[in-house]
């Protein structure tokens, strides 16, 4: 018997590799497509299981927040979430307290590219940057 014959990324033509890239992109859009429609109609089947829950819990009334059962505990819990709906006012009211810690810690990655782009020796202390490059292939265009 011959041993098998395998073939390194290097000797295939840059024209094959962009074929087979762009088939596996495809491949993947398709089963991802077909994944999430699967997923979100089982997440619309579990949130009307999920009201269900809650409804029957809340009629229970006495302030109970669980309920035990053989298949696991039911519980409910109140989650408050904040939305600025005024930026500008918001921003104003966190200098005005001084408590940066009103707001989540991330750099606003097309911002701080902008403002180093314009300002190329003022990077603030602390910042640090990767960058890495990235393939992609674009389908040919139509020849007209």
């Amino acid at each position: 018997m011959s041993e098998p014959t395998t073939v390194t990324p290097d000797e295939v033509p840059l024209e094959k590799l962009a074929k087979m890239y762009v088939k596996m992109r495809d491949k993947i859009q398709d089963l991802t497509r077909v994944y999430e429609a699967e997923v979100e109609g089982i997440k619309a089947q579990r949130d009307i299981v999920s009201n269900a829950m809650k409804d029957r819990v809340l009629a229970m009334g006495g302030g109970i927040s669980s309920v035990k059962t053989e298949h696991g505990t039911i519980m409910l819990r109140t989650a408050t979430r904040y939305y600025a709906q005024d930026w500008d006012a918001f921003g104003k009211f966190v200098i005005e307290q001084g408590d940066i810690n009103l707001l989540e810690k991330r750099v606003a990655q097309g911002n701080m590219a902008e403002f180093l782009k314009e300002h190329p020796d003022a990077a603030p202390p602390g910042l640090s940057s990767m960058s890495e490059i990235e393939v992609t292939v674009r389908r040919p265009t139509a020849a007209k």
